[in-house]
């Protein structure tokens, strides 16, 4: 299998909430946004977010599994600062680990961000 890509896509719950959410925490629009689907092109990553069909909405329902959009931040403070702004501020704090700094966060729908500062920076 070759591969041209992957992204991330999450499904989007029927509060409408994670759109609005992820246009104010990146400080942009979607440069795909389509009735039912919206997609954001980001340094290494392409997010998509997907309204799932009414025959659907029981697989998508639920509490985040294991997965988590890990987000690499040059100001780990400020990353915070501005979830905080946006109404989910991280429910614990930030922790050293091998690799840098992070802390843990979630969006409206409960899928885990995990917010990185590097040890290089």
């Amino acid at each position: 299998m070759q591969l041209e890509q992957i992204f991330v896509a999450l499904a989007e719950p029927a509060s409408g909430t994670l759109l609005p959410f992820y246009q104010r925490l990146f400080e942009q629009d979607p440069v795909v946004w389509q009735p039912g689907y919206a997609e954001f092109d980001l340094p290494g990553l392409k997010l998509g977010i997907f309204q799932p069909q009414a025959n659907q909405q029981a697989e998508f329902a639920g509490s985040a599994g294991s997965i988590s959009l890990c987000l690499e931040v040059a100001q780990l403070e400020a990353a915070v600062e501005r979830l905080r702004d946006l109404g989910y501020p991280p429910p614990g704090a930030i922790v050293t680990a091998s690799h840098g700094r992070e802390i843990y966060a979630y969006d409206p729908a409960g899928n885990r961000l995990i917010l990185h500062e590097s040890k290089t920076r």
